[in-house]
């Protein structure tokens, strides 16, 4: 994490702060400074040797996908939400629904696939094929990742 604070500060990030081991950061952008995904992921590769995924969100997005759970009010380990990176173009609905088990629920939003899965993330054959079912990357957070994130980015 301390590379990932040193990589956005090279790149003018200012207030730079990581969670945990989680891959998220939290930062200010000064005024001039544009901070996109390929030139952090570039970094990240260049420095680790790590291909990694990365995905670059506004506090106001990211605050909307939290308003936006439907399973805020459930246990916070067994609720992902996966970040997409661009509106699925042609998610297959179907395999999603035939996948899904019946303790399992899921709403698909044009960012982000909320999954409960109740029986535990790592069990859950839905939440290994959502990006393959989607048809697009997506980064997924648990639900109290996103709340300790969102917390860092509106204490600025």
């Amino acid at each position: 994490m301390a590379d990932l604070r040193g990589i956005l500060e090279r790149l003018g990030c200012v207030d730079v702060r990581t969670y945990i081991q989680s891959g998220n950061a939290v930062f200010d952008a000064p005024d001039g400074v544009e901070v996109s995904a390929s030139p952090i992921a570039a970094a990240v590769q260049a420095l680790t040797g790590v291909d990694a995924r990365v995905l670059v969100l506004t506090a106001a997005e990211f605050r909307r996908a939290a308003e936006h759970n439907p399973f805020a009010a459930e246990d916070g380990g067994t609720v992902q939400l996966f970040f997409l990176e661009s509106r699925p173009p042609d998610p297959d609905l179907d395999a999603i629904r035939e996948l899904c088990r019946d303790s399992e629920r899921w709403q698909l939003t044009h960012a982000v696939f909320y999954l409960h899965a109740p029986e535990g993330i790592a069990r859950s054959k839905l939440a290994a094929a959502v990006e393959r079912k989607l048809g697009v990357s997506a980064t997924a957070r648990n639900w109290r990742t996103v709340c300790k994130v969102l917390e860092m980015a509106e204490t600025t």
